[in-house]
């Protein structure tokens, strides 16, 4: 580490942003440099060079994770020393992982003192298999930031680190009133000043302008159905200002802002089954509908003060899989039973059918083919990056031009009034005083089962996000964001708006578009991305409901984009938040040759017949789930959420509890050797 230290500290043994083309390119200008700094004579020139190349020849001295580490021992060299260069652009080694090489460690020093470097090529090994030391080496501006990034990476591999505690842990039990909301204060707001910091980068915007379509999609089209399911009580236009509203608010005082907070479909079930009920009861509906999220709303942030998050601990990944799914799969759904209807209707002609399906599969092909060009061998690096993080976006212009060349072909376009305002004409506020006295307390029932669905939703999407996966490094805060999403239930069911808590799809998206990947090539050479570190900021987060509000002021040019794209973009949304299911991978094995199974850590350590059964179990409890929403029981769909807990226990007594533990993990093991792309 001393060593390594000392590299870091000084500019005359860093070089970073050197442009080489190969090894063969790469050591003349290494040893030149040595020469210019007077780290070697002169005259020592091509005795190192020669040096450096011919171990280059013996073998390649690339380790994998993009470094490598060239050494030469010579008896003109006094001093052993570490030279350390990051190139411009990485050049292909031949290393282990297949992964092209972009650090280098150049070791050198007197014959007989190359012992002296072994615990740094050790030291060097471990800190390079750190995903986010890795990723502050790539972006580190001068020689200090190396020198920082090297000091977080001891402070993370310490031996000594404390155990987690009430302070650390996001779902530990403080034991106090109030503890779980103040521990994690304690823990998120020191990185506030970060958060702004880290907002400002190219990537933010990237991720505003995909995320914004993103938001806005599901917005005006579970805002359209709940309109039609509410009477126009509730519609496009309430959906897109609680989400900017919220959003805008959650984005600033949130702990974890890279959550997305929207309307899911379990909300829209819950509240046409909530307006289907006051209507046979001959109730009002917004008074109604404003009492039970009062209710709500105080369950929640009672939810919240008392620690309930902690309950979150019995949750699993088999769990996590099977929401992830059933949300990913709705958005499917509802993309595909969209355009179905668009081909149904008589109204509509050929025309207008095939072009509503060209243009939605269009946006998804599109959109994923460019997200795609980050691997390819294409234009520059800068260019690919560009692309793949505007791919949706980009997508999304093109085949809006795309339908304007075809305007003689009525297709629907975004839903939305000529002027702002509610959907009815109803005033915005609501008076709860209006419901019959008896109700203002019977409102609890339903309420116990919106909040237990709040609860479930805000914070199984928490856990989702927060995964080990997407290497977070600034702390979970569940008990402080469910709070915050309580107090804002209650103040939109004071205007008769939308009840808003994480939407899974939405948040998933955000949290991708904000990583930096790398790839990764598996023993069964297949290539994948694996994610070394997220942007964690609130500027994206807080530009996107902005951007929502300001489209309240541009409805007559949200009007021009074909319906027929958003679903397209709905559909790409939900494949792409499919991928690092492993209930879907582990779905994809039932078609497949057992003897080609790629090795992944579960294969390598359960029984076939074991994996085959566990993974029938989830698609049953998926299936149940599909069904309940949408039943004539779908007001219960909270309780059946829940139930998975006790079916995961259940497992315990049919399976070896080592097989559990590796199809449950809750963290891919290290030695994973792949994924699937």
């Amino acid at each position: 580490m001393k060593l390594l230290q000392q590299t870091f500290s000084h500019d005359d043994t860093c070089i970073l942003d050197l442009t080489a083309s190969g090894i063969d390119d790469l050591i003349p200008q290494i040893v030149e440099n040595l020469v210019d700094k007077g780290r070697i004579e002169q005259e020592q020139r091509e005795a190192v060079t020669s040096a450096f190349l011919e171990r280059e020849r013996i073998v390649s001295t690339a380790i994998g994770n993009s470094v490598a580490v060239p050494h030469c021992y010579l008896d003109v060299l006094t001093e052993p020393q570490i030279v350390f260069v990051r190139l411009r652009h990485a050049i292909n080694l031949g290393a282990p992982d297949g992964i092209p090489t972009r650090f280098f460690f150049f070791l050198l020093g007197p014959t007989g003192r190359a012992a002296e470097h072994l615990d740094t090529l050790a030291m060097i090994a471990r800190l390079m298999s750190d995903n986010e030391f890795r990723f502050e080496l790539g972006w580190a501006k001068e020689c200090s930031d190396l020198a920082l990034a090297l000091e977080r990476a001891a402070v993370r591999s310490s031996p000594t680190e404390p155990e987690p505690s009430a302070e650390t842990d996001g779902l530990a039990w403080s034991g106090r009133f109030c503890g779980g909301v103040i521990n994690d204060i304690k823990r998120r707001f020191p990185h506030y000043a970060a958060d702004i910091k880290d907002g400002l980068h190219p990537k933010t915007i990237a991720s505003v302008m995909f995320l914004f379509f993103a938001c806005l999609a599901p917005a005006v089209t579970f805002g359209g159905v709940m309109s039609i399911q509410t009477g126009g009580e509730i519609g496009a236009v309430e959906m897109i200002a609680v989400s900017a509203a919220c959003g805008i608010v959650y984005a600033l005082i949130s702990g974890q802002p890279l959550i997305i907070l929207g309307g899911t479909g379990p909300v829209l079930i819950f509240t046409a089954l909530l307006c289907q009920n006051c209507a046979d009861l001959e109730i009002p509906f917004l008074p109604t509908y404003a009492w039970v999220g009062f209710w709500t709303a105080l369950i929640v942030v009672i939810m919240s003060v008392t620690d309930s998050s902690c309950l979150m601990r019995y949750f699993t990944r088999f769990t996590d899989e099977i929401f992830a799914a059933l949300i990913s799969l709705l958005f499917i759904y509802e993309a595909v039973r969209a355009l179905a209807l668009i081909l149904n209707n008589p109204e509509n002609g050929h025309d207008t059918g095939l072009l509503s399906i060209l243009l939605a599969l269009g946006t998804f092909y599109v959109g994923g083919q460019l997200q795609r060009i980050r691997k390819s061998r294409y234009l520059l690096p800068w260019m690919r990056e560009f692309i793949s993080d505007f791919g949706p976006t980009i997508a999304l212009v093109i085949m809006t031009i795309v339908a304007f060349q075809f305007s003689d072909v009525f297709l629907d376009a975004l839903p939305a009034p000529d002027s702002f305002g509610t959907t009815t004409g109803r005033p915005w506020l609501v008076d709860p005083f209006e419901a019959p006295m008896w109700v203002r307390f019977a409102a609890i029932g339903p309420a116990i089962f919106s909040a237990l669905l709040v609860f479930l939703e805000q914070n199984i999407t928490a856990r989702i996000v927060n995964s080990p996966d997407h290497k977070m490094q600034r702390g979970e805060t569940y008990h402080l964001d469910l709070g915050i999403v309580g107090i804002l239930i209650g103040i939109s069911s004071m205007f008769g708006l939308p009840w808003l808590r994480a939407a899974t799809v939405r948040s998933l998206n955000h949290v991708r578009s904000l990583a930096t990947s790398e790839e990764a090539v598996g023993s069964d050479g297949e290539r994948h991305d694996r994610i070394i570190h997220v942007r964690e900021n609130r500027i994206s987060a807080l530009a996107i409901h902005i951007m929502l509000g300001l489209s309240l002021c541009l409805l007559a040019v949200l009007k021009m984009v074909p319906m027929a794209v958003l679903y397209g973009l709905f559909l790409f949304m939900g494949v792409v938040s499919m991928k690092g299911n492993q209930l879907f991978e582990r779905l994809s094995l039932w078609a497949m040759d057992s003897d080609l199974y790629p090795p992944t850590h579960y294969i390598r350590r359960v029984p076939n017949r074991q994996i085959h059964i566990f993974t029938a179990i989830q698609l049953l409890c998926l299936v149940i789930l599909w069904v309940t929403k949408a039943s004539a029981i779908g007001i219960l769909f909270p309780l059946f959420i829940a139930l998975l807990v006790p079916v995961r226990f259940l497992l315990n007594r049919f399976f070896e509890q080592r097989y559990l533990l590796a199809l449950d993990a809750d963290e891919i093991p290290e030695d994973e050797e792949t994924q699937w792309s």
